[in-house]
């Protein structure tokens, strides 16, 4: 396996910098069943009474941050994850690495002091909490394709309706074309919701390395699945519903809590890389966004549908002009149907 067979061809002007006027006008396409182009308004239609729904509730941060160093010259920094109430792991770019004991100087005369490295990423002590400071000085971490200024509808829009547990510097995007109408609406037709968390990192953004291959790691991530979504799985599958997963990162939750079969409850991080000839346990169907090529994320949908019949699809999306990425159009896939 090689990381340019998940290559595809993709003209810049598909990519997806600004989300559609509404959440559910985005398109749809349906993988179930050879390849059908439909709205996302549809998605109703392509679900089943007793099918269970599996949404990841996590919240985006206002991750980064402007700020300078001590010795004056500018820096930008990206949390990575909230470590304690102070406390942060971040990226931080500036003309020259800061060393441990520095300090970085941000509005309002807040200061964060570096503390030490873990791998690639820098140890944070903040003058303040956080996560209230983020939420006051912080700026919406859009993806770097996006190639944009952030700006004030981001704040809504790069954040799912029902995002509650913050921690996050990357939106889960298969949910953002979900608005509370459609939830209700799936609701109300027998369809069944459930909740994990799962705070994607700026990893998700990283370009696979030679070396995920051989080792089959990914950058860890945090989820959490509780006993109550376990057994929602458990009472779908006992009456011949399907459990489907709202993005690839349900997708890896759900799959790290049935690494030993039927999910059980996971609290911790993970660092589970899909791919193809994995054996899912946990998930029968999948509502997933069109993803970078070569990325961990399209070997991960490629292992679930088939990797010919996704390149074949995505090969469709783009010849059909679908809109890509983490502000684009949608996909409903599930496994083992035809090309």
């Amino acid at each position: 396996m090689r990381i340019a067979d998940f290559d595809y061809s993709l003209p810049d002007e598909l990519i997806a910098r600004h989300p559609a006027a509404k959440r559910r006008d985005s398109r749809l396409l349906d993988v179930s069943d050879g390849l059908s182009d439909r709205t996302f308004a549809d998605l109703p239609a392509l679900l089943r009474e007793g099918d269970l729904l599996v949404f990841n509730d996590s919240r985006v941060i206002p991750a980064r941050l402007h700020g300078r160093k001590d010795s004056g010259g500018r820096v930008e920094v990206l949390i990575e994850r909230v470590i304690a109430e102070t406390g942060a792991l971040a990226h931080v770019r500036a003309s020259k690495s800061p060393k441990a004991g520095s300090r970085l100087v941000f509005a309002d005369d807040i200061e964060a002091e570096v503390t030490g490295r873990d791998g690639e990423l820098f140890m944070l002590r903040f003058s303040q909490a956080v996560l209230p400071l983020l939420e006051q000085h912080g700026e919406t971490p859009l993806p770097p394709y996006l190639n944009r200024p952030v700006e004030q509808a981001d704040r809504d829009r790069y954040q799912t309706v029902y995002a509650r547990e913050p921690g996050a510097v990357a939106a889960p995007t298969a949910g953002l074309h979900f608005d509370t109408d459609m939830l209700e609406e799936t609701r109300a037709m027998g369809v069944r919701h459930a909740w994990v968390t799962l705070h994607v990192g700026a990893g998700t953004f990283q370009a696979l390395r030679p070396e995920n291959l051989v080792e089959n790691r990914l950058h860890r991530e945090r989820v959490q699945v509780d006993v109550s979504v376990c057994d929602a799985i458990r009472e779908t599958r006992a009456a011949e519903g399907r459990v489907i997963a709202v993005g690839t990162t349900s997708v890896r939750a759900i799959e790290s809590a049935a690494a030993r079969g039927a999910p059980e409850p996971f609290h911790g991080e993970t660092d589970l890389f899909i791919r193809p000839g994995y054996q899912f346990r946990g998930a029968d169907a999948m509502i997933t966004n069109f993803h970078l090529p070569g990325s961990s994320l399209l070997m991960l949908v490629a292992a679930f549908a088939g990797t010919e019949r996704i390149l074949q699809a995505y090969e469709h999306a783009v010849r059909e002009k679908y809109r890509f990425f983490s502000y684009g159009d949608a996909m409903f896939l599930t496994p083992g149907s035809p090309a």
